[in-house]
């Protein structure tokens, strides 16, 4: 019999153990490293320009500073400095969301999303290795992780209609980028500058990571789905199955209206004009070096373009657009916070000092085990240094000397940064996009994390059969 008293004490449980908000954990976080600066001695690098016009660090020239602690005001200021610092992100996901409000308001997206789950209806899991497919081969060319804050609100209605949770959605997107970021074949964020930085000519070796990419995907998606057909056997194994139900109505309630539209030739129009400007901006991120102003230009394009082919009213339009902007709040201020850690740490002049205590240990390690402690290294300091291209440029004029030294090859290191860098990318809170797409997609952190981690394991170990392999063969050219 369930007393009065036991329901109290179910319910105080309960809110001993909620868990935080993303605010909570991510400004906790801050505090944390903004009380490391006073423990952490600062130290800095001297920078010169390499031979490529690229400002790196000196790897001779380390030496201790003045310690300059994090003081009060700096850390109730490192919020909204983190707001500017990620200011082009923030400003995609408001793009992002205006733009996709706009289309779905035409019910573009309900048609689409009712096509799809009519397709797979009959054999749903299907659908996982499709997407995370899709996905992985974006980022393995064009790296943009900053993407998965455009899939979500696509990615989550479809899957929840053909029976899967939140969890599921939200792990077709981001397995997929994982997997297809850190075994990419033409990431210019982490290939294209480690070569380049290590001398190396500039794509190659990408035979063996045309391997790597198909191995890794494969084992993202047999994970996916794995767990997404243990949800369909049985809904209440799901870890965010409370949640998911009052998602689903509204789901529901919004398909309902998307069935009513009939998508005449404009509104067709609106859709094919939408999936050329996105192509276009990915062949500008490949041939002309975009980067997030363009592609923020590129969502703006699909929001007015769309409305216009449409004849939507001109009011109409902009207030749908502040809309979608509106609902990317959340997403946009947990970036915000997440950059506030890397800005403590610049002010606390302790991001250098990290960087020198990785190489003092990488360097005391025996040869043969070289590259593993890089990987455990690089994985670590993603947590600090989220940023693909800022790592590289701080630590190759570091890992390539060190390769010479042990006899491993450049190009063997460069692989060792791919994904020391890129699997974290969807687990350290410290990743803005990451952080927005949980908040976008309804899971908490902790939720994600006890998905994520075994497929996590499973990633490291490919990497360390990949290493293994790629010293064997003396995978070069150097």
């Amino acid at each position: 019999m369930v007393t009065e008293e036991t329901k109290l004490h179910s319910g105080l449980k309960r809110n001993i153990f909620k868990i935080p908000h993303p605010f909570v954990i991510l400004t906790s976080a801050v505090a944390i490293m903004a009380m490391l600066t006073y423990i952490i001695p600062a130290g800095v690098y001297d920078r010169i320009t390499n031979d490529e016009g690229v400002e790196v660090l000196d790897p001779k020239s380390y030496h201790l500073v003045e310690s300059t602690p994090v003081s009060i005001l700096q850390f109730l200021t490192a919020i909204p400095r983190g707001y500017v610092e990620a200011g082009w992100i923030i400003a995609l996901c408001f793009f992002v969301g205006a733009a996709f409000e706009v289309i779905n308001r035409i019910g573009i997206i309900p048609a689409m999303v009712e096509s799809l789950a009519r397709r797979f209806s009959t054999k749903r899991t299907l659908i996982i290795p499709v997407l995370v497919f899709v996905f992985a081969l974006i980022d393995a060319f064009i790296g943009t992780p900053e993407l998965i804050i455009m899939y979500v609100p696509i990615v989550m209605p479809l899957m929840r209609r053909l029976g899967f949770d939140s969890v599921t959605g939200v792990a077709v997107v981001l397995c997929g980028s994982a997997a297809g970021f850190s075994a990419a074949m033409t990431n210019p964020f982490t290939i294209v500058i480690g070569q380049t930085m290590s001398g190396l000519p500039v794509y190659s070796g990408w035979q063996f990571r045309i391997v790597m990419f198909f191995v890794t995907t494969i084992f993202a998606a047999g994970y996916v789905m794995y767990y997404g057909y243990r949800i369909l056997k049985n809904p209440e194994k799901s870890l965010t199955y409370a949640s998911d139900r009052e998602a689903l109505e509204k789901d529901s309630a919004i398909q309902k209206h998307g069935n009513s539209v009939v998508l005449g030739f404009r509104e067709r129009v609106a859709g094919i004009f939408s999936l050329a400007i996105f192509g276009f901006m990915v062949v500008g991120m490949i041939l002309w070096k975009w980067d997030l102003p363009e592609m923020c230009a590129a969502f703006l394009v699909i929001g007015i373009g769309a409305g216009l082919i449409v004849r939507m009213n001109t009011d109409t339009m902009c207030e749908t657009m502040m809309l979608g902007a509106q609902n990317m709040m959340l997403g946009a201020l947990v970036i915000a916070i997440s950059r506030a850690i890397s800005v403590v740490m610049t002010d606390g002049q302790i991001v250098d000092t990290a960087v020198h205590t990785l190489a003092g240990v990488l360097s005391q390690l025996p040869p043969s085990v070289t590259v593993f402690g890089v990987l455990a290294g690089v994985t670590l300091l993603n947590f600090l240094i989220p940023s693909g291209s800022g790592k590289a440029v701080i630590l190759f004029p570091i890992l390539s000397p060190l390769a010479d030294a042990v006899g491993v090859t450049r190009q063997t290191m460069v692989l060792t940064y791919q994904f020391g860098d890129g699997f974290t990318n969807v687990l350290w809170p410290t990743v803005g996009q990451f952080m927005a797409a949980l908040v976008l997609a309804g899971v908490s952190w902790t939720k994600w994390f006890r998905f994520y981690f075994p497929l996590l394991i499973i990633f490291l170990i490919l990497s360390a059969v990949y290493l293994m392999i790629a010293e064997y063969i003396s995978y070069g050219p150097f």
